[in-house]
């Protein structure tokens, strides 16, 4: 079997992210290539394919980076219960032992919910060394008060969150507002103290590739350890062309200041053969490094049942119904 190290989740071995002082100029001066972007994104398909068991080592390494979610209106403790145990348990143990994997300690990289399903999520994920990421700041849209999306954080990180994703202000980036958009990641950033900020940048609603460039750099300026597309909830969600633009904001980031910012394609993201593209353009633009958990994570929900259906029909050559790989 070809396997890829470091399946199991890592703690972030990365030192935290202490940002840059905001800088105008450096951000004015930032522009995107648009055809030179979705060039070299529409193309990234074709010139990469692993097959059998490589194909089914990447599969297994991007369950290991996977964010499992559950971010619905009628979230229930006994529906955030079951997806953490699909969390410690995310292929079922006869296909894992047939790939000569039972003992490797496989999990997904986080649980992702709602405030108020972080308390229970906690519990549920005690003693398995998978993070709790709570999403806030008034998730989806990011316009309720201010004041009381600093305490949302606040509180989230009391109930036990080690990660809490925010949503920026799109508005400040649509009207090039920068100066609004780092002063409210950085406030938010304080309010995580020792969680990290995995900042969502709404992608789908920025218009311009240019738009998602700033923002990014912003973001990481302001503090930020992760950045990430999107909610899933927008019309457009994660894209490869998206992605590359936001990778290359990173890497540029890191020449500036050897520090390492994770990425996080989110919404959208539902088919095994559509998260072999991200991991491929990971690998390419920033290196084997971002293949790890601490720096890549995959927001999904469906997209581990997809991944398992793949897995077994990679051990028996048949495909199951969906029914056979529940989610919660």
């Amino acid at each position: 079997m070809a396997t890829i190290s470091k399946l199991a989740p890592t703690s972030h071995a990365h030192a935290r992210n202490p940002g840059l002082p905001f800088d105008a100029e450096a951000v004015e001066d930032i522009h995107v290539n648009l055809s030179a972007v979705e060039r070299r994104a529409s193309t990234l398909g074709g010139r990469r394919s692993v097959k059998k068991d490589y194909q089914a080592a990447w599969l297994l390494k991007a369950i290991s980076c996977i964010d499992l979610t559950t971010l619905s209106g009628d979230d229930t403790a006994g529906r955030v219960k079951r997806l953490c145990a699909k969390a410690r348990q995310p292929v079922r143990p006869d296909i894992l032992e047939s790939l000569g994997m039972s003992e490797r300690g496989l999990t997904t990289g986080a649980v992702c919910v709602y405030h108020t399903m972080v308390e229970t999520a906690v519990k549920a994920l005690d003693g398995s060394g998978i993070p709790v990421a709570a999403v806030s700041t008034g998730f989806p849209a990011g316009l309720s008060p201010f004041e009381l999306r600093v305490k949302e954080i606040e509180a989230s990180v009391a109930a036990g969150a080690e990660e809490i994703d925010i949503v920026i202000t799109r508005g400040h980036a649509l009207t090039g507002n920068w100066q609004a958009l780092y002063n409210e990641i950085k406030a938010f950033r304080e309010a995580c103290g020792e969680a990290h900020l995995k900042t969502i940048l709404g992608t789908g609603e920025l218009v311009t590739l240019r738009n998602v460039a700033k923002a990014s750099m912003i973001a990481m300026m302001a503090g930020a350890d992760f950045i990430k597309t999107s909610t899933g909830k927008e019309s457009v969600n994660a894209t490869l062309p998206v992605s590359l633009v936001m990778i290359r904001a990173i890497r540029a980031y890191e020449e500036m200041t050897g520090i390492k910012i994770g990425y996080k394609p989110a919404g959208g993201v539902s088919a095994a053969k559509d998260v072999l593209g991200y991991q491929f353009m990971m690998k390419e633009e920033l290196g084997t490094e971002w293949l790890q958990p601490d720096l890549f994570r995959i927001g999904a929900s469906s997209l581990l049942g997809d991944i398992e259906r793949q897995l077994e029909h990679h051990v028996t050559g048949r495909y199951s119904a969906d029914f056979r790989h529940p989610m919660a």
